[in-house]
C-alpha cells in the first residue's frame, strides 16, 4: 500500500519538478514569477491526469484470472506467513 501511494505521490510531483527543471535550465533560476496561477493550474491537471492514469494502470495489473479462487492469508503449518493470492 505505501509503494502505491509512494507512485502516486511521484506522479503527481512529476510535472512540477520537469516544470522547474526546465525554468532553471533555461533561466538558471526558480523566480516566483515564473509559476503564475495558469501555469500552475496547468500543471495541476498534468499531474491530475497522470495520478488517474496511474491507478487505471495498476488496477488493470491487479485483477485477477477469470474463474480464480482468492486464498485468504494465513500462516501455514511450518509456521510461515503465506500472503493473499489468486489460483
Amino acid at each position: 500500500m505505501l509503494r502505491q501511494v509512494l507512485i502516486e505521490l511521484a506522479l503527481f510531483l512529476t510535472p512540477f519538478v520537469v516544470y522547474a527543471a526546465l525554468l532553471f535550465a533555461i533561466r538558471g533560476t526558480l523566480v516566483p514569477e515564473s509559476w503564475s496561477a495558469r501555469t500552475l493550474a496547468l500543471l495541476s491537471a498534468a499531474a491530475v491526469g497522470l495520478v488517474v492514469l496511474g491507478l487505471v494502470v495498476f488496477e488493470m495489473r491487479s485483477v485477477a484470472p477469470v474463474g480464480a479462487r482468492y486464498v485468504p492469508a494465513h500462516t501455514a503449518e511450518d509456521g510461515t506467513f503465506v500472503p493473499g493470492h489468486f489460483e
